[in-house]
């Protein structure tokens, strides 16, 4: 994903948010940018006697720092699917998580490998219940409003923890081939099947046609669980959501995803 023009560097931080970081951390020998994703204003691995630590941030007065609040309280509930939170904290006008550092590689979404193993780590997700009292989105409120008949935002709902977020980067395959998901800023609550759902946008943008899209989101169980409507439905909100997310941030990116989203619903009409 494009990175921000907002992302900066471990060396641009203030010098009392680098001592912030020491003070929990310990002195860095090596800090290393992460250039992947664009919603994080600091996205960067640092190395510290006690090892390897993947540091993102927000500054505190961004309206979107709710974010490091979520992944900070969704930590202990992900694992092992999602990285450890080591620490948060605010200092220098930056809000800061770290995690542990999982190595391995980005998805590539072109290879069947990676594809096979994303979509084995999806088919875990359902065993992952935070408690009620995190808050996070709610499917019906955040895709009803693009639904085209109001009625459908019904058939969005639901109690399973969503990532929703399946940008390749987001996807970090270990050299065991284990996938493990990152950022869980936009984890949602609503009907289960609707992660491999959004799953399918990103590989169609890979180049996979919408219907071996859909033949490799059904390995994942919950993809059953849907009918032919709610899929209709929600293809076309989720066009919606990628048309409006496109002429916000316009970029070459948003407007992959856009056209992919839109292919997809077209697909998904004619079925």
């Amino acid at each position: 994903m494009q990175t921000s023009s907002l992302r900066r560097s471990w060396e641009e931080l203030p010098q009392t948010t680098q001592a912030a970081v020491e003070a929990v951390a310990g002195p860095i020998l090596r800090a290393e940018s992460v250039d992947a994703g664009f919603s994080s204003h600091l996205a960067t691995v640092i190395d510290t006697v006690s090892g390897r630590t993947f540091v993102k941030g927000i500054h505190a007065d961004d309206p979107e720092v709710w974010t490091q609040q979520r992944e900070a309280a969704l930590g202990p509930h992900v694992m092992p699917i999602g990285p450890p939170v080591r620490w948060r904290l605010t200092a220098g006008g930056w809000d800061l998580l770290g995690f542990d550092y999982i190595a391995g590689h980005f998805a590539d979404y072109r290879l069947d490998s990676d594809v096979a193993s994303t979509v084995a780590t999806m088919t875990t997700l359902p065993q992952l219940h935070p408690p009620p009292e995190i808050e996070l989105n709610d499917a019906a409120q955040r895709w009803g409003p693009y639904a085209t008949d109001p009625a459908d935002r019904a058939l969005f709902a639901g109690t399973a923890l969503l990532h929703t977020d399946w940008n390749y980067s987001n996807v970090i395959i270990e050299d065991s081939g284990t996938a493990r998901l990152v950022d869980w800023a936009w984890a949602t609550r609503g009907a289960p099947w609707i992660d491999p759902a959004c799953w399918i946008v990103w590989l169609v943008l890979a180049g996979r046609e919408p219907g071996e899209a859909e033949r490799w989101a059904a390995r994942a169980p919950v993809w059953h669980t849907a009918t032919h409507g709610a899929l209709r439905a929600f293809s076309a909100a989720l066009a919606g959501e990628w048309d409006t997310t496109a002429a916000r941030r316009p970029n070459v990116w948003t407007n992959g995803l856009r056209d992919a989203a839109r292919r997809w619903a077209d697909y998904r009409a004619a079925h």
